[in-house]
């Protein structure tokens, strides 16, 4: 199993930049796909970001393409997403994924084990 714990959300203006981290426990952080999800309030919880084990691998959605970046560093257990040119829609809680069957990469489908998430909140 691992545990995922989320941080680096807050109050952004429009077209300001935020950077999620995501702390895994656990020694076999290496052997997940990572992603992030989001949930603005009333609405589905939808899907973000992906990567690899290596971080050679990556998987956006199109609404977050060319402004967020994943990425990951496995000496620390920690997955990123950096958020740059942020707009009003992409308000939300945050959550970090991590998938040991690489479901996220292929289908966008999450793996079993979520953060509790962070909030997000950009302001017009």
């Amino acid at each position: 199993q691992v545990q995922l714990v989320e941080s680096g959300g807050g109050l952004v203006q429009a077209g300001g930049s935020l950077r999620l981290s995501c702390a895994a426990s656990g020694r076999t952080f290496r052997n997940y796909a990572m992603g992030w999800f989001r949930q603005a309030q009333g609405k589905e919880r939808e899907f973000v970001a992906a990567i690899n084990w290596s971080g050679g691998t990556t998987l956006y959605a199109d609404s977050v393409k060319g402004r967020f970046t994943i990425s990951r560093n496995n000496a620390a257990n920690t997955v990123y997403l950096q958020m740059n040119s942020l707009k009003p829609e992409d308000t939300a809680v945050y959550y970090c994924n991590a998938d040991p069957l690489y479901r996220i990469l292929k289908t966008t489908m999450p793996g079993d084990y979520w953060g509790q998430g962070t909030q997000v909140t950009v302001s017009s």
